[in-house]
């Protein structure tokens, strides 16, 4: 029955022991039909493997000019179609390789055992059909003659294409050559990634069959450049002319073939372009460089090692910048320039450095040497310090900030010049294929250079005489240059972290394992320490400014201060013909030549500085002279008569109408100065009223708030009232 016990054990341990059972007969006739199918189709390969170097050992060299013409097109053509079965048989047998990795992967000992067959027979194959493919080249004049002119080594006179000469049984065996070569690149590439267990990410410029035109011809061009190590402009000359002559033959000639091949991602002239370039490429890294790396030791060989360096850099950016060209001369949508996005970016003789990153700290430190050399000249020329003269100075103040040039800003122009010399230093190597490399490039040329400029303008600062006792403007006007210095470079290292190239640059960072110092969402940056020393440059610069006017100013306005006299008198003014209306227009003569100074400080730093750290400024100003004065006033004891309440609140309205032209209503900004004049204003009534309130601790704050107090605290609001003189 259901409910047996008999019954109960066959579903738990019976029928999952059956289905155990049959999944492994399912696993084993799986591994048998598989390793059935492998052995079929490797047999194939061998059969055909087999024919193909029987018949090269009947033939002997099938392109040796002693057999027939006839002859030749039979046997390449049985040869061809040998070549093309046995790689058709090794692309079945990867095919069912690969479904075996992704569904078996435990079956590595079948996997290993058809790879080991699969090599050997390519181990055979592969050095045939290059040894083929080379006699071919060789029967169809490749490679041809590089011919010079008259004028020897300084032109290069226009250089034959065999593949445009060729003829038709020629360019027949020629075609079923190349196509073999790319079948098997393919298959080798679809192998390795297997084995790899990893797809490329990147496209694969490199195709044998260019690779197999470019080296006959490199040895002959290496030939002339081992004649012009020390011309180097002569080398890339040679580069760039068999590049350009051939490019046109090989885009018409092999990438039909190549489409027909099935490598439809590939180009023909992207690939012949990337085999000159790395031909070029290993050629200046074995002969130039590894010598200019080798006297750059030599304490005294050091500044021509500079000048012959940065000479050689010139010329392959140059050089890079023609073969890009070249490749998109056909493709005007992406011909932009500076451009070398996606796979081109591996067409760069810059790519010596990304490899040999001893050479690459060399060239970093040679660009700085040379870039300061430029900034040094400038640099004394107190000039280059001086905020020009076509700075914008009436900006609207409603207007949005949207400022980015170096008028606008009022910075100097050595400010311009030191992004300017950053800028080029940067673009120097953005050919270079590696990202993480051009990162290592950019700290150790550009950053160290922007790290001494900042070292300049510290000491520059400190050098500059900012002191409450100085009143020379000139120091003042120094200081606001090096504020409006920092804040346009801050801006400008902003907009460059913005760009694609710097995140790319940040994130390799970041994946190298490098240590950031914040864990902030600035610090994903490229600039994130340089913009924030910049920050705090500024800021401090700032301070100082304001705190030196702050004490200028009080200093000068020590004796109004402490002269209790203008405020607790009742005062004459009958002889002056004032009515008592317009007492409140009169401004205390001690306090006359303070605000006359404190004009004449902001309108200089007005003129001089940027328009955002101006905003800044004169509102810590005004709520500096806000804390000071009301503080003297509370703590003098002042006991304000009816007249000394108004002598008191003309020089306030005064204080605050030299910040009339910053903002539409500045006595918001001296909070404390308006209410202790409203105190003041009370009608003794309402004064004692308050007093009263204050008394009971629940209800004072609420009063004071009624009243419009909310800056005051309740003790201070107290002392004000207190000595309130009522008796005039």
């Amino acid at each position: 029955g259901v409910g047996s016990k008999r019954f109960r054990w066959v579903l738990s341990e019976e029928l999952p022991r059956l289905a155990e059972e049959l999944n492994r007969i399912e696993s084993i006739r799986s591994y048998l039909q598989n390793a059935v199918q492998l052995e079929a189709l490797v047999g194939d390969l061998e059969d055909a493997a087999l024919f193909v170097m029987a018949g090269h050992t009947h033939t002997g060299n099938m392109f040796s000019s002693k057999l027939s013409i006839s002859s030749i097109s039979d046997d390449n053509g049985r040869k061809h179609d040998n070549l093309i079965q046995a790689i058709k048989a090794m692309n079945d047998i990867e095919q069912v390789l690969v479904t075996i990795v992704k569904f078996h992967p435990q079956w590595q000992c079948l996997l290993r055992s058809v790879d080991v067959r699969v090599d050997k027979i390519l181990a055979v194959l592969r050095p045939q059909i290059f040894a083929d493919h080379r006699a071919l080249l060789a029967s169809l004049g490749w490679p041809p003659k590089l011919l010079q002119s008259e004028n020897g080594s300084k032109q290069i006179s226009s250089l034959p294409n065999p593949l445009l000469l060729m003829q038709e049984d020629k360019r027949r065996n020629y075609s079923r050559s190349f196509i073999v070569l790319c079948a098997l690149q393919h298959l080798q590439d679809k192998r390795e990634e297997r084995q790899l267990k990893m797809k490329r990410e990147t496209q694969n410029l490199r195709l044998w069959a260019i690779d197999e035109l470019v080296s006959p011809i490199a040895s002959r061009m290496e030939y002339h450049f081992g004649k012009w190590t020390e011309q180097p402009e002569y080398i890339f000359a040679l580069a760039y002319k068999v590049t350009r002559g051939f490019i046109t033959g090989v885009d018409d000639v092999l990438q039909p073939l190549i489409d027909k091949a099935g490598l439809l991602s590939c180009s023909a002239k992207e690939a012949w372009v990337y085999a000159i370039v790395q031909m070029l490429s290993g050629f200046l890294a074995k002969k130039v460089f590894s010598s200019l790396a080798e006297r750059y030791n030599i304490k005294h060989l050091k500044p021509d090692v500079l000048s012959s360096w940065l000479h050689l850099i010139d010329h392959i950016i140059a050089f890079d910048k023609k073969m890009q060209s070249l490749v998109n001369q056909d493709t005007c949508f992406l011909a932009e320039s500076g451009n070398f996005e996606g796979p081109s970016r591996g067409m760069s003789v810059l790519s010596i450095f990304c490899d040999r990153h001893d050479w690459l700290k060399i060239w970093a430190k040679l660009e700085f040497k040379n870039a300061w050399a430029k900034l040094n000249s400038e640099l004394k020329d107190e000039k280059t310090w001086v905020v020009s003269s076509k700075c914008n100075n009436g900006i609207d103040a409603d207007q949005e900030q949207l400022l980015s040039t170096i008028e606008d800003h009022k910075a100097p122009p050595i400010a311009e010049l030191f992004l300017k010399i950053i800028w080029e230093m940067i673009k120097r190597c953005e050919t270079m294929p590696s990202i993480l490399s051009r990162a290592k490039y950019i700290r150790s040329a550009a950053g160290r250079f922007i790290w001494y400029f900042f070292k300049i303008m510290l000491l520059r600062f400190k050098s500059t005489e900012l002191s409450p006792r100085n009143s020379d403007d000139v120091a003042i006007v120094r200081a606001c240059g090096l504020i409006n210095a920092a804040k346009y470079i801050s801006i400008k290292l902003q907009e460059w972290n913005d760009a694609v190239e710097f995140l790319e640059m940040k994130i390799a960072e970041k994946d190298s394992s490098k240590k950031t110092q914040d864990d902030t969402v600035d610090s994903d940056c490229f600039f994130y320490e340089e913009i924030r020393s910049l920050f705090e440059m500024e800021t401090n610069w700032l301070v100082e400014i304001i705190a030196v006017i702050l004490r200028q100013f009080e200093i000068l306005s020590w004796e109004y201060v402490q002269n209790k006299g203008n405020f607790e008198e009742d005062q004459d003014y009958t002889n002056l013909g004032v009515a008592s209306e317009a007492l409140d227009l009169v401004v205390s003569n001690d306090f006359v030549e303070t605000l006359d100074a404190l004009k004449g400080w902001l309108s200089i730093v007005k003129i001089n500085l940027n328009r955002k750290d101006f905003l800044d400024l004169w509102r810590n100003i005004a709520e500096g002279l806000d804390h000071y004065i009301s503080s003297s006033i509370l703590t003098s004891e002042i006991r304000f008569s009816n007249i000394g309440i108004n002598q008191f609140d003309a020089d306030m309205k005064a204080l605050i109408f030299i910040f009339q032209p910053f903002c539409a209503r500045p006595h918001a900004f001296f909070p404390y100065i308006n209410e202790i004049l409203k105190l003041l204003k009370l009608k003794k009534e309402e004064a004692n009223q308050i007093q009263v309130l204050l008394s009971i601790d629940e209800s004072g704050p609420k009063c004071l708030h009624l009243h419009g107090i909310s800056h005051l605290s309740v003790n201070q609001v107290n002392k004000v009232l207190r000595y309130r003189n009522w008796a005039t």
